[in-house]
């Protein structure tokens, strides 16, 4: 009986040793958020460095006085009194001086609309259909644009390039390292979301209004609807796998498929309340969610519901009544909608020049703030030209802030910030001193200008 038992255990042993095994691998789900052009950006090697004895605003709504900076391997190492450094750290006295993180501007058409402002340069707008989500900004950018080093110049370290506003879905936005490069992806920073432009109001329809359509508002959400539906259907067939998932991209559905992942975050050019309220309760009907409304001049009129649900106000100082969908501007509304418990108030440029001073832009807001009686000191300021742009752009855990771990963007003025006699006077990007208002070494300069008489040297 022992020796059958044996027998037949040899048996099913040698069955189960000759059954098939799948060699297949899992199939990796579809990636409708996939990079082919990937970020080759490196930081600039640089040694340490240790700011001392600045007024420090850490972005976070914290002030320090007579505060270090320490800077090492491109990252913020240390922030307090009395730091100590490596012995080869570089020393500057910031006394008198103040220190914030790199400014952020979250809505810029730098090298989609560049200088000079020629039609050869102009490749900001995909204006040949309002629904072209399958362009990207990143594929129009100039790096020799002369604005990137302007922007510097004003202590801009990142930035989020954005397509233009004439369709009702324009395309996707790269966020960039404001660092002088050959190439965009030598710019490109790395890990940060792309961002969805939409637009609605006035621009679509006047855009399409005498090319097929749309010719309303009300064309405009149907726009939308038709193509966040059709992305929608496309996205359940990829994830369904098996013969759906097969057959070739359709570059318009991925980018929305992942605005409604969660993958691409969506940001709109929307200057009504009651079109604000519209582009929310579409993105509740297809479940993606708006990181930030721009422009939005009447914004503090849904300031409430914004915070409720999480959404960001990008939005000028003081531009408003240049049209009718912008007649109903105050200039109070950044500080209004910061004012709302979990409001996330942004002040952006979408300007050349703008860009230069998005300080100053913020300092204006403090003015009319406090001419309403409301006081807002510069620790909670700074947020909304650092920390809120970088929330809303998805990059809050990298930058944004002066906290230990952070890329170390980092900006010496020569004194408080909001003051309209205030300079960037040092410009850190990962620890690198690209920026140095005292220095014509460190003060790059676009190849384009090279040898061009009168043009040289950016901002003086």
């Amino acid at each position: 009986m022992r020796v059958l038992t044996t027998a037949l255990l040899a048996v099913l042993l040698a069955g189960c040793a000759s059954a098939p095994t799948s060699s297949q691998a899992p199939a990796k789900p579809y990636d409708f958020a996939a990079d082919p052009y990937p970020s080759t950006y490196r930081p600039i090697a640089s040694p340490p460095v240790l700011i001392e004895h600045a007024t420090v605003l850490t972005g976070t709504g914290t002030r320090l006085d007579d505060a270090d900076v320490l800077l090492r391997d491109g990252r913020i190492a240390a922030i307090g009194p009395h730091l100590d450094a490596p012995a080869d750290a570089l020393r500057v006295d910031a006394r008198g001086k103040w220190v914030t993180p790199g400014l952020i501007d979250i809505h810029s058409h730098l090298g989609v609309y560049p200088s000079p402002a020629v039609s050869a340069h102009s490749d900001g707008n995909e204006a040949t259909a309002p629904v072209t989500p399958n362009v990207w900004a990143e594929h129009s950018v100039w790096p020799q644009d002369p604005g990137f080093a302007t922007a510097l110049a004003g202590g801009i370290t990142s930035l989020q390039i954005l397509p233009g506003s004439a369709n009702l879905i324009g395309g996707r936005g790269v966020t960039l390292k404001n660092v002088p490069a050959t190439t965009y992806q030598a710019m490109k920073f790395p890990g940060a979301p792309w961002g969805l432009k939409m637009a609605c109001g006035e621009n679509p329809k006047r855009v399409y209004g005498q090319k097929g359509g749309p010719s309303t508002r009300m064309g405009n959400v149907a726009g939308y609807r038709a193509a966040f539906a059709e992305a929608a259907e496309y996205m359940k067939k990829r994830k369904a796998g098996g013969k759906n998932a097969e057959g070739k991209r359709d570059y318009k559905n991925d980018t929305l498929a992942g605005a409604i992942n969660g993958d691409i975050r969506v940001h709109i050019h929307c200057y009504r309340a009651d079109e604000m309220a519209t582009m929310l309760d579409l993105a509740k009907e297809f479940g993606f969610k708006i990181a930030a409304f721009h422009h939005g001049v009447e914004a503090y009129k849904i300031a409430d519901r914004l915070a409720a649900e999480g959404v960001c106000g990008a939005l000028w100082a003081d531009w408003w009544g240049f049209k009718m969908e912008s007649f109903d501007g105050i200039q109070e509304n950044i500080a209004l909608v910061d004012r709302v418990p979990g409001g996330c108030a942004i002040v952006h440029s979408d300007s050349a020049e703008g860009i230069q001073r998005l300080n100053q832009e913020a300092a204006k807001v403090i003015a009319h703030a406090r001419l309403a009686g409301i006081d807002i000191p510069p620790e909670r300021a700074i947020r909304w030209i650092t920390a809120n742009p970088a929330r809303a752009m998805g990059i809050l855990d990298q930058t944004g802030t002066l906290e230990p771990g952070k890329m170390a963007d980092v900006v010496i003025w020569n004194g408080n910030p909001f003051s309209s006699y205030a300079l960037a006077e040092q410009v850190y990007v990962d620890g690198a001193r690209l920026y140095d208002r005292h220095d014509p070494t460190r003060q790059p300069r676009s190849d384009f200008l090279l040898g061009q008489t009168g043009l040289e040297g950016g901002v003086r």
